[in-house]
């Protein structure tokens, strides 16, 4: 009885078993043909596949309503190393560093992995500076970027599909000396549809894919001494890399006003003066060719900064946008230049950096960027200061486009498109 009641059970699951069989193996062969799918470089999926290849952890972020995503990697300081509007097959907006990455060898000076948004301390340079020791001249063989920022990892605090927060305690000591108990929170969210037209305080034409995505960046005094001018103080510094483009062009507004009352409307003598053929001030805004072939770069002070800018790629009809939490009145930001300084506290507010050959002929890129920074972080022990930054990409028709920039900007596309 037993024995024919075992017999006739095992004849069930076999037969259950065969039914099955072919549902898991086509699955498990639909699986296996994405996995093996090749990606066209330039896609995100060439990216993500590129990671994967060289056992890199990330951590990505969907957005729920549409394919629209963006990759974080926790060993790199909870950067965004790229985005896409259209998942894996969309365009890969960040700058990645392949060559490097793919060398597998790691720098005590500085690891240039990339990434479209990343988190650095400034300043970079003058009696403050974090970048040199105390008393070792402000030149490029001296020049260090800190491990915390570098090459350290953040520690993943919280996770969800849209949210993804991270921490970092480090000690730091600046050129003069000073020692400095860092903490640094920060925290990455995907801007949902509703959230993205409240911020832009527009809407967005149905026509157009469009990733955006928000970043908070705290940083905190752990030690038991204030933060003040006669120490040194930080601040939070963000650089978005991207891919530049023969007809790219970043455009930043300003506010208007005489030299004599706001100072002069750009810095653009970073490394040397930017020629006219790659700068032009017009109508209130400023516009600067990044097309990855001339060094340069320009900042704008706080008395001329306005928390909105973008860039424009003619050939992909992409249109990038960035905006950066100021405070109502200008402050005192950090002043990054090497070497002597009459003011370590007369900073810009607002980069763009323009990548190009140096003089050997050698080039780390090609790629552009914009920067932002928060003022100073003039903190007394256990006070902090936050800075947000909120970066969208948006693709489409130049005419749809067009509306953004007309809303936000007052400018046509057409007339940004051909500005040099």
């Amino acid at each position: 009885m037993i024995l024919n009641y075992l017999l006739k059970y095992n004849l069930r699951m076999m037969v259950v078993f065969l039914a099955i069989l072919p549902a898991c193996s086509n699955s498990s062969n639909k699986n296996t043909k994405e996995m093996n799918k090749n990606y066209a470089k330039g896609t995100y999926g060439y990216d993500a596949d590129f990671f994967q290849k060289h056992k890199i952890s990330t951590i990505e972020l969907k957005d729920r309503d549409s394919q629209a995503c963006i990759m974080l990697i926790p060993a790199w300081q909870g950067r965004v190393m790229t985005s896409s509007v259209a998942g894996n097959e969309g365009a890969s907006f960040g700058w990645i560093n392949y060559k490097f990455i793919e060398a597998g060898k790691q720098s005590s000076q500085f690891n240039p992995f990339g990434g479209e948004e990343r988190l650095w301390l400034g300043p970079e340079g003058g009696p403050f500076s974090i970048y040199f020791s105390k008393g070792a001249e402000q030149v490029f063989n001296n020049w260090v970027v800190p491990k915390e920022i570098d090459t350290e990892p953040f520690d993943v605090i919280e996770k969800t599909p849209e949210k993804v927060i991270f921490r970092k305690n480090f000690t730091l000591l600046n050129a003069s000396g000073s020692k400095m108990d860092v903490g640094i929170e920060r925290s990455v969210k995907l801007l949902n549809s509703s959230e993205s037209e409240n911020a832009l305080g527009t809407s967005i034409d149905k026509s157009l894919a469009y990733i955006a995505y928000e970043s908070d960046n705290t940083i905190i005094n752990k030690g038991t001494e204030a933060w003040n001018e006669k120490t040194g103080a930080l601040s939070v510094w963000m650089l978005a890399m991207f891919n530049p483009s023969p007809k790219g062009v970043v455009f930043i507004p300003f506010k208007n006003g005489s030299e004599e009352e706001a100072g002069k409307i750009v810095n653009d003598d970073y490394f040397g003066k930017v020629p006219s053929d790659r700068l032009v001030v017009k109508d209130g805004i400023l516009f600067f060719r990044t097309d990855g072939k001339f060094r340069s770069k320009i900042g704008i002070s706080p008395q001329r900064a306005l928390p909105f800018c973008g860039s424009y790629d003619p050939e992909k009809r992409a249109l990038t946008l960035l905006w950066y939490s100021a405070p109502d009145k200008p402050m005192k930001y950090v002043n990054s230049k090497w070497g002597p300084q009459d003011d370590p506290f007369s900073g810009d507010v607002v980069n763009s950096y323009n990548d190009g050959p140096v003089d050997d002929g050698s080039i780390m890129g090609p790629f552009y960027e914009i920067e932002s920074s928060s003022p100073a972080a003039m903190l007394p022990p256990g006070g902090k200061i936050s800075h947000k930054q909120r970066i969208f990409h948006i693709t489409g028709s130049e005419e749809k486009l067009s509306l953004l920039t007309e809303k936000l900007f007052n400018q046509k596309l057409s007339d940004i498109a051909k500005i040099f």
